[in-house]
């Protein structure tokens, strides 16, 4: 009687243009989809946290303004590495990464300020479902952005 090879399950492999190990939620959940959703709640929870913090100690001085920029520049290196630690797990080019990640971080910021100002101001359209209707747009082109963009690299061949 011989027994039958029992093969391992395959491990979780980084998502087509990435580089290292998988990090752990990719490894928890193998959905990178997924894995940045939950990255960009907490991320989201984090930076609103940023901006009552500077609105407390600040606001009154230097305007709500003031606390929107300084919270974002607060939370930016934190959102850059979770992200490139927990959802696309690449390696080396650190500053390159960086400066790709804010440009598709404040491409989506900007476009965010533009399509509220659209849909409230133009169109007469209620701030608050606007504002969910518009992250749902603003975050699907910022996955691509930092997959295809900000963290990609060269396939090897």
């Amino acid at each position: 009687m011989s027994a039958t090879p029992v093969s391992a399950p395959d491990p979780v492999r980084a998502p087509g243009g990435m580089s290292g190990a998988p990090g752990p939620l990719m490894r928890l959940f193998r959905n990178q989809a997924v894995a940045f959703l939950l990255v960009g709640a907490f991320n989201t929870a984090l930076g609103t946290a940023w901006f009552i913090v500077w609105q407390l100690a600040v606001g009154d001085t230097l305007g709500y303004h003031f606390a929107i920029v300084a919270g974002y520049a607060s939370n930016v290196l934190c959102a850059f590495s979770t992200y490139r630690y927990l959802v696309f797990r690449v390696r080396g080019h650190v500053l390159r990464d960086l400066w790709r990640f804010v440009t598709v971080n404040l491409s989506a910021f900007l476009l965010n300020l533009a399509l509220m100002t659209v849909a409230v101001s133009v169109l007469g359209f209620p701030p608050i479902p606007s504002q969910i209707a518009i992250t749902v747009v603003t975050a699907t082109a910022s996955f691509f952005g930092y997959r295809d963009f900000s963290f990609r690299r060269a396939k090897r061949g």
